[in-house]
Order: structure tokens, then C-alpha cells, then sequence
């Protein structure tokens, strides 16, 4: 498979550096699989010098990016031949150009087959923005990447996944009291199904579990306590249920998360963005993942953001991006065996959404004493 593209992400915070830290921990017994970060080859130089990591940088193509990735960290310069220059937790508008066209570039890469997938590293809106950025936001702009202009983007479905829980926000950055109006059963209805379509074609799921929970305290309890999990998530589970998914709900968010819950389900779907968020920022604060669903391509990306507040001083984890790291590739090769040709494809191996770990041959679902 071809390496994986990285963006840069915005120059001003730990994003770079982490890219760092991830090649420093390539090796050993569990191996990243190859990447490239498409930015500026000498400002990623500058940075490790100025961190004093040993990682010597390459600029490469991405053709030859795997064969340098055991010895320095491969940098496809920006197209343009853009230069960065950006000092550490200052974010600044002038560098807006260079991160989007890292995004750009690596959508493209995707597109011809030079890169397998592409794993984005964290950007400030306000920054592109005061720059003249339209898109509502880093997801939005990808959906409209993966289209020629004019034409309709795909809805994309934000994922955050661990090895314990993985959750669906359906509606995402909106006030409170706007969600009863924006939760209606098509909404409902068009996340579902795009959660299904892809944890059957790329985490090899032929038989995904979804659950979904409650909007309102002890969802609902039949319409005492507000008609909106009655009267729109109720139907919503009918008619997805009458169409083959395999989902419950809407259920109690309190009870919905604790471990011999969490073992029944593949996937939560949320109502709201903290109802997801929570349970899985408590449970896997550093290791959590961002995964776009809904996407012609597979994107991953670490669950956080910019952290400019610690930008520049050494102390960032790279445990996120590791993860998305490995999470993209594994879903780009899952993705590929089940496209290769010939009769019915390569072999896939489906694996849990938690643990990495495959299921047994023939399982119809997960063996609750293995994912505990």
C-alpha cells in the first residue's frame, strides 16, 4: 500500500512536533507504518532543531516516501513551494495558505493512489477564517475536496474512536437549544446509515451494532419528560430496524456507557456533542481518534486540537496521532481488500471497533468476557 499523507496542520502548534515524536517512535515491536507530512521540509527542519529531536528530515515525493521512512522523517514540500515560518503558540493568518493547500495536497495524493489515506493533523478556524476561509470547518472542507466543483459533497459523519468506546455525535457544534429543531428522524436516520455502510466496508464489520441514546433524561421515560426521543428517535430506530440495521434504542445516556454496556454495541450514535464526547474523552483522553465517515477516502485525526498553549515546549503526546496513524492504515487495507479484484475480493479480516482484536471465524457478534 502507499504511505499515509500527514498534513501539517497549523504550523503555530504541537501538530508539526508531533509528527516528530511519531517517526521517533516508528520502530520496535509494534511499527508505524509509513508516512509523509506534506509542509515545508526546512521550517519542519528549524523545528526539530529547535526542540532538539534528532529527526532528520527528507524531502521526497510520495513515491519514495516508504523507502526513506526508516532512516528520516519524509516531507513532501507544499506544491506551491510555499515557506513557513511560524513561532510557536502565535498563531498567525500569514500561514493560512500553506495550511490549507497541506490539505489540499494530501486529498490529492489520496485521489491518484500516491497515498493510501490521509491523516490530518489539528487546525484553528479562526486562523483560516481572518484569511478568507469559507468552510464551516476542517471536515466540511474535506467533503467539498472530494468532489469536482460544483457538484454536492457527501454528508461526512464525525466518528471518535478508542480501543474502548467509539461514538457518533449527531448533531455536533450547535447550542443546546437549537438541537430538538435540528434532531429530526432523517437526521437520525442518514447518520445511521452512513455509520453502517462504513463499518461494513472499512472496519469489516458485516454486521454492525449501533445504539442510540436518548436525548432527554431516561430518554424521555415515554414522552413525560419531552416527545423529542418519543416522537423523532423512536420512529427513527423503527424504520432503520425495518430496513435490516442492526440498532436499539433511543436508550438512557446514563446507563450507556459503562463497560458491560459498552460491550453490546459496536458504535454509539449521540444526540448531542457532549452526550458523545464525554464518556470517551473520560475513558481515552490521549488515545482517541477522529474518523470521517461518509468520505470517498479514509480520514483520520487526533482527537484534539491546536494546543498552542503548549506548542514549542516538548511536552505534547503524540498518542493520538499514533493512533490515527495506525486506525488510518488499517482501514485504508481493509477498504483495498475489499475492493481488490477477482472473486469476492481479498480476505478481510474483521476486527472489533475496541481492541484491534479479530472476531472469532463465524461470530455473529462480539463475546462480551473478550471485549471486557
Amino acid at each position: 500500500m502507499p504511505p499515509l499523507a500527514l498534513t501539517l496542520g497549523d504550523p503555530a502548534g504541537i501538530g508539526p512536533e508531533l509528527a516528530l515524536s511519531a517517526w521517533l517512535g516508528r520502530g520496535g515491536a509494534d511499527p508505524l507504518p509509513p508516512f509523509f507530512l506534506v509542509a515545508d521540509p526546512d521550517f519542519i527542519e528549524r523545528l526539530a532543531n529547535r526542540l532538539n529531536r534528532l529527526v532528520p528530515v527528507a524531502e521526497v515525493d510520495p513515491e519514495t516516501a516508504a523507502e526513506v521512512f526508516p532512516r528520516a522523517l519524509p516531507v513532501v514540500p507544499l506544491p506551491s513551494g510555499a515557506k513557513v515560518s511560524a513561532e510557536p503558540g502565535a498563531p498567525d493568518s500569514a500561514n493560512a495558505g500553506a495550511v490549507i493547500e497541506s490539505i489540499t495536497a494530501a486529498v490529492a495524493f489520496v485521489a491518484a493512489k500516491r497515498a493510501s489515506a490521509v491523516v490530518t493533523n489539528p487546525i484553528a478556524k479562526f486562523v483560516l477564517t481572518r484569511a478568507g476561509f469559507a468552510h464551516p470547518g476542517h471536515t466540511e472542507f474535506l467533503a467539498a475536496l472530494s468532489v469536482p466543483p460544483g457538484r454536492t459533497p457527501p454528508r461526512p459523519v464525525m466518528m471518535i474512536w478508542s480501543a474502548d468506546l467509539a461514538v457518533v455525535p449527531v448533531t455536533i457544534h450547535v447550542p443546546l437549544k437549537d438541537v430538538p429543531d435540528l434532531l429530526t428522524q432523517e437526521l437520525v436516520e442518514e447518520t445511521a446509515r452512513i455509520v453502517a455502510r462504513d463499518l461494513r466496508d472499512r472496519f469489516g464489520l458485516p454486521e454492525p451494532r449501533l445504539v442510540l441514546a436518548g436525548l432527554n433524561p431516561h430518554a424521555g421515560e415515554a414522552g413525560t419528560i419531552g416527545h423529542e426521543d418519543r416522537d423523532v428517535l423512536a420512529p427513527a430506530v423503527a424504520r432503520l430496524r425495518a430496513a435490516g440495521l442492526d440498532i436499539r434504542g433511543p436508550l438512557p445516556a446514563d446507563t450507556l456507557f459503562h463497560a458491560r454496556a459498552r460491550a453490546t454495541y459496536d458504535v454509539a450514535l449521540a444526540p448531542t456533542h457532549d452526550q458523545a464526547l464525554i464518556p470517551i474523552k473520560t475513558i481515552a483522553f490521549d488515545d482517541g481518534v477522529n474518523v470521517t465517515l461518509g468520505l470517498p477516502f479514509v480520514r483520520t485525526s487526533p482527537d484534539h486540537g491546536t494546543a498552542f498553549d503548549i506548542a514549542g515546549t516538548g511536552v505534547a503526546r503524540p498518542d493520538s496521532l499514533i493512533a490515527a496513524l495506525r486506525l488510518a492504515e488499517r482501514l485504508a487495507a481493509t477498504e483495498a481488500a475489499r475492493t481488490a479484484p477477482g472473486p469476492g475480493g481479498a480476505e478481510i479480516i474483521p476486527f472489533s471497533i475496541y481492541a484491534g482484536r479479530p472476531r472469532a471465524s463465524g461470530a455473529k457478534h462480539f463475546d462480551a468476557e473478550d471485549e471486557l
